[in-house]
């Protein structure tokens, strides 16, 4: 199974970003997803996490309402929309797979990618 993270880049206070995350070797219909990120020096953390339907969604609250995460199963792949981003939000973002239908509370990947560098500037 591998779950390649996309879209991260360069963005302003204030900008927005798509992260997508694609996986292979899997169909994810049945999988948790999500996402966790970590900043330089920080300890990684849980940012949104989502259930196999797309239905049901959990996100950390430095985040809510700023961040959506959405799903594609047919592509087999999911979305972090990050808007209204600010300079804490910096960090290496990393997608994960849980193979447990519905946990998102705790969210327990099974599978991780690599990772996306998102730097924004204040």
């Amino acid at each position: 199974v591998q779950l390649q993270a996309s879209g991260g880049g360069f963005v302003q206070a204030g900008g927005s970003l798509r992260l997508s995350c694609a996986v292979s070797g899997r169909t994810v219909s049945r999988d948790t997803m999500g996402w966790f990120r970590q900043a330089p020096g920080k300890e990684r953390e849980f940012v949104a996490a989502i259930g196999y339907s797309g239905h049901n969604t959990r996100y950390a609250d430095s985040v809510k309402g700023r961040f959506t995460i959405s799903r594609d199963n047919a592509e087999n792949t999911m979305y972090l929309q990050m808007d209204s981003l600010k300079p804490d939000d910096t960090a290496v973002y990393y997608c994960a797979l849980d193979r447990v239908k519905l946990r998102l509370i705790p969210f327990t990947p099974d599978y991780w990618g690599r990772g996306t560098q998102v730097t924004v500037s204040s």
